[in-house]
């Protein structure tokens, strides 16, 4: 069976955001069964990319990713000469990560582990110099007992003097007060595995006590039964989650704007934070495997 035919019970499109916001949901799981669009939408997202490659030669790795799902960061990482351990709760993620990874040159293929579990609860017993959650990963933690479940294993595989960095989408007014009955439609696509043509858009409803946003991804083709996708995300505002670092041990938090090394301003998108554990010393610079 497709992935593209895995989305489409009926059920999904009817659940409702009192329903969803627990690791482990529809709106966590969802979004990232259909790998090849997820793929296809995503592959030119570089800027990240690029950034925690950087990260990895300033830091060395091995490095350990949250959210390493397919490889999209995990691979560009390897093949700049550093071992990646990664962790997802995604098995069509992870299937996929294992078939590009085949098509890798073998000293590439060495250097990625993946590990299938719950970000908030696998301990791997090692430390790592650089841990990264890239591309909204913590926005699946939607309560602050799982925010702090989460840090505290950051806290246990972070080695001394290492750094934590991950970037998230700042929460934007305009889309926490759209109206959920609306569709915001957007230009056709054509699946990358079956070919068809689609017609796509997206519904957003926000609970401003849980600070939960669901996104309904509805996909409509020319000929067969329309089907909606969900995808929750934690909407976390810069202040608070500060101060949840802060509370959980770390500081020396640096915040900067879309992965150019700048400081944060109004128009920021997407909020990059490099910090440490508290009392950690400053480690040098260690270059990839030879």
């Amino acid at each position: 069976m497709s992935s593209v035919a895995r989305l489409r019970p009926g059920s999904r499109s009817k659940v409702s955001l009192a329903e969803l916001g627990h690791a482990g949901d529809a709106g966590a799981l969802a979004f990232y069964e259909d790998v090849a669009y997820y793929t296809k939408t995503y592959a030119k997202r570089g800027a990240d990319v690029a950034y925690y490659v950087r990260q990895a030669h300033i830091f060395g790795g091995p490095v350990l990713e949250y959210g390493i799902g397919n490889g999209r960061v995990a691979i560009p990482i390897a093949r700049a000469g550093f071992d990646v351990v990664g962790i997802d709760l995604s098995k069509p993620m992870l299937a996929s990560l294992a078939d590009r990874l085949r098509a890798e040159p073998e000293p590439v293929r060495k250097r990625v582990r993946a590990v299938h579990g719950d970000m908030q609860r696998v301990k791997l017993r090692r430390r790592f110099p650089l841990v990264i959650a890239p591309f909204n990963a913590i926005l699946h933690l939607y309560r602050r007992t799982e925010v702090e479940a989460f840090l505290a294993r950051v806290r246990e595989h972070l080695a001394p003097g290492g750094r934590f960095v991950f970037d998230y989408s700042t929460p934007r007014a305009a889309d926490l007060c759209r109206d959920p009955n609306r569709r915001y439609g957007a230009p056709r696509l054509r699946h990358p595995e079956t070919g068809e043509l689609l017609r796509y858009a997206e519904r957003f409803e926000y609970d401003p006590l849980r600070q939960l946003l669901l996104v309904r991804v509805e996909f409509t083709p020319e000929r067969g039964k329309a089907w909606t996708v969900p995808l929750t995300h934690r909407q976390f505002f810069p202040l608070e989650l500060a101060a949840l670092l802060h509370y959980a041990g770390f500081d020396k938090a640096v915040w900067t704007a879309d992965f150019r090394d700048l400081p944060p301003d109004r128009e920021v998108d997407s909020l990059v934070v490099s910090c440490r554990l508290r009392g950690g010393e400053p480690r040098g610079r260690r270059g990839p495997r030879s």
